[in-house]
């Protein structure tokens, strides 16, 4: 009986820190805060129908080439990754993809005020302006442009789904390394570093450090988590942000399902010798008394 009390007392003490202890420890490591906004609400919506081939027209008299690359269609980047790297602080992305990884709102915003889009503003103004160059216009009307340049995007996206690590390459790779993987960053450190004000980390072991529901929240709205962060919103889609994280997880916690078949395992086992144990008990202290 006496053990009985113990292991009471015991399973009472750890109930006390698993359900008490340890979620509020949580709480006050990692604050609540919105779950992530896949609508881009404060972006508002153009609500124009764009036209893919009017679209394609105005992506090349707009001069958005001058900048990026659409290997999918032939036109390839208009420099290195080093003249990029020295001419931008960082590499314009390729836009084969754009229309596949990213939301629909968050591109047309993004075309007509990267700043706000990319929620930068604490960090570029009139005096340091954005890299980016804001679409004001051909002329006409600046929705209806923008709605054709995004529908353009789309329809030049790739028909058969991309991978997890091919996501991450388009999303995120022109910054963060992921050396577990072999993954480096296709932007010059130097200037990246002078870009951001600080290197971006390595991103092999963040969903060990950071946890899934972190990264989720993070990645589509870094200020939430981190208020004054240099990294800007990446703008993806559910989807697309769901496979970046999964590529992470994948690289960082390849033994995740290993390990948690082992911890049934191992409980079960603990659970059988305690039984056992306490069998044996009551039998040795039946034979003495």
């Amino acid at each position: 009986m006496r053990e009985l009390k113990i292991l009471a007392i015991v399973i009472f003490f750890t109930a006390v820190v698993y359900w008490g202890v340890e979620p509020f420890a949580h709480s006050q490591m990692h604050p609540h805060v919105a779950p992530a906004d896949f609508a881009f609400k404060d972006l508002g919506v153009n609500a124009k129908k764009g036209d893919a081939a009017k679209g394609a027209e105005t992506f090349l008299n707009a001069g958005c080439i001058g900048c990026h690359g659409v290997s999918s269609q032939g036109m390839a980047a208009p420099m290195d990754n080093a003249s990029a790297s020295a001419s931008f602080g960082v590499v314009p992305p390729d836009l084969s993809t754009a229309g596949a990884i990213y939301d629909k709102n968050f591109l047309a915003a993004l075309i007509k005020d990267p700043t706000k889009a990319l929620k930068v503003e604490h960090k570029f103004n009139e005096s340091r302006p954005h890299p980016m160059i804001a679409f004001f216009g051909l002329g006409g009307d600046l929705d209806q442009e923008v709605a054709d340049i995004v529908a353009y995007l789309q329809s030049i996206a790739p028909v058969t789904p991309l991978d997890d690590k091919q996501v991450y390459a388009d999303a995120c790779q022109r910054c963060h390394d992921i050396k577990y993987d072999k993954v480096m960053s296709t932007t010059d450190k130097t200037a990246l570093m002078a870009y951001m004000g600080t290197l971006p980390p390595d991103l092999s072991m963040m969903i060990r450090s950071k946890g899934a529901e972190y990264l989720t929240t993070f990645i589509n709205n870094p200020q939430k988590q981190l208020a004054g962060t240099s990294m800007p919103r990446v703008g993806l889609n559910e989807k697309a942000q769901n496979q970046v994280v999964a590529y992470m997880e994948k690289v960082g916690d390849r033994k995740k399902a290993e390990r948690e078949d082992l911890g049934y395992k191992l409980i079960g086992y603990m659970v059988l010798f305690t039984l056992l144990a306490y069998a044996w008990k009551v039998k040795i202290w039946r034979e003495v008394h």
